[in-house]
């Protein structure tokens, strides 16, 4: 997928940077803002495959209001729209929320590159499906059925490159019989 249209939001021009960076060769398009209001004014229906947003833009700030707020608001000027949620400040509550909120996922910085680029892919491949009108079950099955045989079986490596957990991938997989 090297046709994406990414949106990265965060307040730190160094972030920008350094995910505009290691996402650049995966996508045909890469748009920055520093901060949700910045967002707002970039979003319009079916302009991006993928947000990659900070959850907060204050000094001092640690409790991811200001993320998950904007989170709402993509969702509101894009229902399709898969958001991938990044903080320093990272907490099983905060990540729980924000996946019941509608994340797509959730990241913890600094990132592995490699897990970026897969959660960004995953969100873009799930935004499209939903834009498409695809089952996500399908798609998920279809994507774990790949990365499996990409890796000759290989769960540990097979998480990886979906940017799961081990744990995580067994339970999809039982989800859908695999």
């Amino acid at each position: 997928m090297q046709d994406l249209a990414i949106l990265i939001v965060d307040d730190d021009a160094d972030v920008r940077l350094a995910a505009k960076l290691a996402l650049a060769p995966h996508a045909a398009r890469l748009e920055t803002a520093a901060d949700p209001a910045a967002m707002r004014a970039l979003l319009m229906p079916g302009a991006f495959d993928c947000v990659l947003l900070d959850m907060n833009f204050a000094l001092g700030e640690h409790d991811g209001r200001a993320g998950i707020n904007a989170l709402a608001a993509a969702h509101q000027v894009d229902p399709a729209l898969a958001v991938v949620l990044m903080t320093s400040y990272g907490a099983v509550s905060l990540a729980v929320e924000s996946l019941k909120r509608g994340a797509h996922d959730f990241l913890l910085k600094p990132w592995r590159n490699e897990a970026l680029l897969a959660a960004v892919r995953a969100a873009a491949q799930t935004t499209r499906a939903e834009r498409a009108g695809e089952p996500l079950d399908a798609l998920e099955r279809g994507a774990i059925e790949k990365a499996l045989a990409r890796h000759a079986g290989n769960i540990a490596q097979a998480a990886a490159a979906l940017g799961l957990s081990r744990q995580g991938l067994y339970r999809r997989m039982a989800k859908h019989g695999l």
